[in-house]
């Protein structure tokens, strides 16, 4: 059973940085196409950023191009989420999903495996 754990949330200034990571058991990441996606208050989960099975390909939603880099390191299992330039409108909890597949999808309904979220606050 894959399992995925999100950590390296917090509270940051806006202009701020944060480094989100995204631990991946039981199952190693070689072939699994991993996301990013937020939830803020009051609004539905909406989609950050995703990576294909090897790094080649990543997609971003339109306003977090430029400031996020998804990343990943299959060796140690595990993807990151690079967040430079934070604003306050970034903040939201951030789940972390996976699933087994050479593709990669950008939709909520297409990935099966998810971490339990983490926080990030950004203040003015």
């Amino acid at each position: 059973q894959v399992q995925v754990v999100e950590s390296g949330g917090g509270l940051v200034q806006a202009g701020g940085s944060l480094r989100l990571s995204c631990a991946v058991s039981g199952h190693t990441i070689g072939d699994i196409a991993m996301a990013w996606f937020r939830q803020a208050p009051g609004k539905e989960r909406a989609f950050v950023a995703a990576i294909s099975w090897n790094g080649r390909n990543t997609y971003y939603e339109s306003s977090v191009k430029g400031r996020f880099t998804i990343s990943r390191d299959n060796a140690n299992n595990t993807a990151y989420l690079q967040m430079n330039s934070l604003k306050p409108e970034d903040t939201a909890v951030y789940y972390c999903a996976a699933r087994l597949d050479y593709a990669t999808g950008t939709s909520e309904s297409w990935y099966h495996y998810w971490g339990q979220g983490t926080q990030v606050t950004v203040s003015t």
